[in-house]
């Protein structure tokens, strides 16, 4: 009988991580599901409280849209079908009917600093998305849990995490940096500006002080700025066009595309600054950029979906308790990691 796996999105990153992982598992039954909760979350999602999370809003929306677009079979909340793997990309929260059986966590790009929360969800036992990213890895609740890179699989295991779990396979969106250079995107050599939600998600910014820090970064340059999907739009227009007389603001588009053609980029706690630490570029970020080049998602001309499907497969041939006695194998040769020279 063929098996049934179960992909668990979120944001739009997420969901098309998944799609591109099921996409190298054609010879099972694959279905989709947006992110969803139990409890007293489920019904916060419900009355717009949890708007700024992959639970709803916008997020929320945008994947739904996806997936329907792509036409991908649904089983919202993973209701229909009893699956024998489920694949998600956070753990944050753990659905308690993907418990049941097999299941591997995705890392989904960068994870947020070890600041108060971490520290209070790790020691205190604390809900894990009161620390957002920071707590990835920390449920222990999957088999296994496949990784950007060696400098992530350090810091995991630094965090807690059991070595015998983790396997560096790279991650889909962020491994084939190079694949960006060719694109129809119109504009070239300007600063741009990936901004993030850090507003909506609870914490403090400064984000006039970060304005300013950009145009003292852009030195008159042209500059675009690609705002966040998660964002209160309206007031980030209205805060850049207070600074800026004459910038590109985007809403929407390919940013790796963005990326490609810029000269310099300037971030705060995006994932996409992984993509301008491949391409070579002149790189801003809150993040420490020695620790970032540590821990980049390793380059090996995007085949980390299909790496993470055979994995998935090896883990469907063994029992649950076979499963959860048997380290896996961590394959190294194939981790290439590019070099900026290799895009020129």
């Amino acid at each position: 009988m063929t098996a049934n796996l179960l992909f668990v999105c979120g944001s739009l990153n997420q969901t098309t991580m998944m799609h591109k992982i099921a996409h190298s598992l054609p010879e099972y039954n694959v279905f989709f599901s947006p992110f969803y909760a139990e409890g007293v979350l489920a019904k916060m999602a419900s009355s717009g409280l949890l708007d700024h999370t992959i639970l709803a809003g916008s997020h929320h929306a945008n994947t739904e849209d996806y997936l329907n677009t792509n036409r991908l079979p649904l089983d919202f909340g993973g209701r229909k079908y009893q699956y024998d793997l489920a694949i998600t990309s956070t753990d944050l929260i753990v659905q308690s009917n993907i418990r049941r059986n097999r299941l591997v966590l995705v890392q989904e790009g960068i994870t947020e600093p070890e600041n108060f929360a971490y520290h209070a969800v790790k020691n205190l036992g604390l809900p894990r998305y009161l620390a957002n990213t920071a707590a990835t890895g920390l449920s222990d609740a999957y088999d296994r849990f496949f990784v950007a890179s060696h400098g992530y699989k350090d810091l995991f295991i630094r965090k807690g995490v059991k070595p015998s779990k983790i396997v560096v396979t790279g991650i889909p969106n962020f491994d084939n940096a190079r694949n960006e250079v060719s694109n129809d995107f119109p504009l070239h050599d300007y600063v741009l500006v990936a901004t993030s939600s850090i507003r909506e998600t609870g914490k403090f910014e400064n984000r006039m002080a970060f304005l300013h820090r950009v145009k003292h970064l852009a030195a008159g340059r042209k500059v675009l700025f690609r705002l966040h999907p998660n964002e209160n739009m309206r007031r980030a227009e209205r805060e850049i066009r207070s600074i800026f007389t004459d910038v590109i603001i985007l809403k929407d588009g390919n940013t790796n595309h963005m990326i490609a053609n810029c000269s310099v980029l300037i971030t705060q706690v995006s994932s996409v600054v992984f993509t301008g630490i491949a391409l070579g570029k002149e790189v801003y970020s809150n993040f420490d950029l020695d620790t970032l080049r540590k821990l980049a998602p390793i380059q090996n001309g995007g085949t980390s979906a299909s790496r993470i499907a055979d994995e998935c497969r090896n883990i469907l041939q063994l029992s649950l308790s076979e499963l959860r006695q048997t380290k896996p194998v961590i394959r190294r040769n194939w981790a290439l990691n590019w070099l900026p020279s290799a895009f020129d």
